[in-house]
């Protein structure tokens, strides 16, 4: 019986270590030109991306079973009741649009901008499952998506904040690689594109604090406390950030995933005040405060970046962690309130203008529980 389940277990092994270098959702390896450019970094030290301050990034064991048990175990209303209802877009929609600046969120952080005549993804993570395989992950909480990634059409550019699974997506960029024109990332993210197919000529990694022009869009790569990786032995092999998409008529803040710090008040007087900020709130958790905001910290570093309008993002798609999936908003809507924040929840698929106030806080979320 021994030899039984000995077996059994080196067969798992093996096939774990093979999916780990076969699958190609793990992504690239920065090459040593890159990792020269790195070492100009202030951000980069001993090989790895670090962050401002002493963030703690390592669980210990006893917070690492919690958090697995939390995960997998059956947590009260982490996911919705029902699927969620999406407003649907048809590709004519996209194509023919050309006003002013709008957005349209497809949950959790991924978003369609347009902006200047221009169309942007940002963290475009259009998968089913934020996981490396769909036995490692639960499924997104709306059945379709506003748009099929097939229907999608021409992109100017693709921003990308980090390499984690829920922001940068294996089977998105590989439908959405022939149809962009840019993919602008933080340093190192690259590697991961490049492996996917996507030629070097169309990629541009920037460090916090440096900027590229995009036809007449200006593309900043600011500062987040956050981590990467996509493996066991990747930890912070590459960058996470921020960023800041400014037009000659709207300035616009994405946090990408953060915990709160005093970057936020850092952007908003360098590059502040912002027409509209989105900014995460959900998947927190008291044993890793430093990487993800309470919802109370994402008011906060609303005002920090001096925005006239925040949105929730990180939150509406999937169970990261083991709140309720309606908390994250509804704390923050609170909060707003008591600090006169100016809050728009709109629904996944919904337009948002940003020159017009029509998307308010409206509470759709309550149809789904």
């Amino acid at each position: 019986m021994s030899i039984i389940i000995g077996s059994g277990l080196f067969i798992l092994i093996v096939i774990g270590v093979l999916f780990l270098y076969v699958s190609p959702e793990f992504g690239g390896t920065p090459t040593l030109e890159q990792k020269t450019i790195f070492l100009k970094s202030p951000n980069y030290k001993d090989g790895k991306f670090v962050n401002k301050g002493h963030v703690k990034l390592d669980m210990s064991m006893r917070d690492m079973g919690k958090s697995l048990a939390g995960y997998f175990g059956a947590s009260p209303h982490t996911k919705p009741g029902l699927d969620i209802p999406v407003e649907k877009l048809d590709s004519l929609d996209i194509v023919e649009y050309q006003d002013s600046t709008r957005l349209i969120w497809f949950g959790h952080s991924a978003f369609l901008l347009q902006t200047n005549n221009k169309t942007i993804l940002i963290d475009p993570m259009f998968g089913k499952v934020p996981a490396p395989h769909p036995m490692l992950g639960s499924n997104r909480f709306s059945r379709e998506l506003p748009i099929a990634v097939e229907k999608l059409p021409r992109i100017d550019a693709v921003i990308i904040s980090h390499d984690h699974y829920d922001h940068l997506d294996y089977g998105s960029i590989q439908k959405l690689k022939e149809k962009v024109n840019m993919f602008y990332t933080p340093l190192g993210v690259g590697a991961h594109l490049q492996k996917w197919g996507v030629e070097k000529e169309r990629i541009v990694e920037l460090d916090w604090w440096e900027e590229a022009t995009h036809e007449g869009l200006i593309f900043r790569c600011t500062p987040a406390q956050h981590f990467s990786g996509r493996g066991f032995s990747d930890r912070a092999n590459t960058l996470w950030s921020s960023w800041i998409v400014q037009s000659e008529t709207e300035n616009i803040f994405f946090s990408g995933d953060s915990g709160y710090g005093p970057h936020f008040k850092e952007i908003g007087d360098k590059y502040g005040p912002f027409d509209f900020a989105m900014i995460e709130c959900g998947q927190y958790n008291e044993m890793w405060p430093d990487i993800h905001m309470f919802p109370e910290e994402t008011a906060q570093a609303g005002l920090d970046v001096r925005a006239n309008r925040i949105m929730p993002i990180h939150w509406g798609a999937f169970k990261l962690a083991m709140h309720p999936w309606t908390e994250p908003v509804e704390r923050l809507a609170k909060k707003a309130k008591e600090l006169n924040l100016d809050l728009v929840t709109p629904r996944i698929g919904e337009f948002i203008n940003i020159d017009q106030l029509e998307v308010r806080t409206t509470e759709w979320w309550k149809k789904s529980l």
